[in-house]
């Protein structure tokens, strides 16, 4: 199985920082090909005005991360919630590679588009100051909304599991420590969950070479 984990936390030393290693570490060890993407190591234009259809060459950095996106079987995104949403570095990304011809593809006389992305899997690590009700029922989680299905479900990754680790700020050491080894286990289960057939992954593997 591959396995994408893109860290979209402007700071690589941080508690997603560490979430990202550690869910790396174990689907290492439990056998799957891993690769990971530290956003804020990449060069690009994350605020670059985006035109479908008009979008220049994308910088080699966006152009390797595509190609990583489609090697992988599961995506990890490992970010923090500011503001209710996603930080601008992961959603510049977002706007710069998950472009039509890549992610999707309009149809002509139909309201929704064909999803490039299907057959892929996600698990999205999400850390918050934010008590988890307060999110869910009264702000009415939008960043994990846009992020599961107005992006990935939309292009046709499915499915996508949300795991939350609140609230940072009054977090204990004990605590983080728990939410480290909570990562590492979820890698290990989807490893599981989500492995495609032998026979599946060979005929992949046979396409691509």
């Amino acid at each position: 199985m591959n396995v994408l984990v893109i860290l979209g936390h402007p700071t690589p030393e941080s508690l997603c920082g560490s979430l990202a290693t550690r869910y790396g570490e174990r689907a290492d060890a439990a056998g799957a090909n891993v690769q990971t993407l530290v956003l804020a190591d990449l060069e690009f234009d994350a605020a670059r005005t985006v035109r479908y259809g008009y979008e220049r060459e994308l910088e080699p950095d966006l152009l390797r991360a595509q190609e990583a996106i489609t090697w992988a079987d599961h995506l990890v995104f490992v970010y923090p919630t500011w503001w209710a949403l996603m930080p601008a570095l992961l959603k510049g990304f977002l706007d710069r590679t998950f472009l039509p011809g890549f992610a999707f593809a309009y149809q002509k006389s139909k309201p929704f588009p064909l999803k490039l992305l299907k057959g892929k899997t996600a698990r999205l690590l999400v850390t918050m100051d934010s008590p988890s009700w307060w999110f869910n029922l009264i702000v009415g989680r939008p960043g994990h909304n846009a992020m599961k299905r107005g992006v990935l479900q939309f292009c046709g990754v499915s499915p996508v599991k949300i795991t939350s680790f609140n609230t940072v700020r009054t977090s204990s050491d004990a605590k983080r420590q728990g939410w480290l080894e909570q990562a590492a286990n979820l890698a290990a289960n989807d490893l599981q969950r989500f492995a495609k057939p032998q026979s599946e992954t060979s005929a992949k593997e046979q396409v691509a070479s």
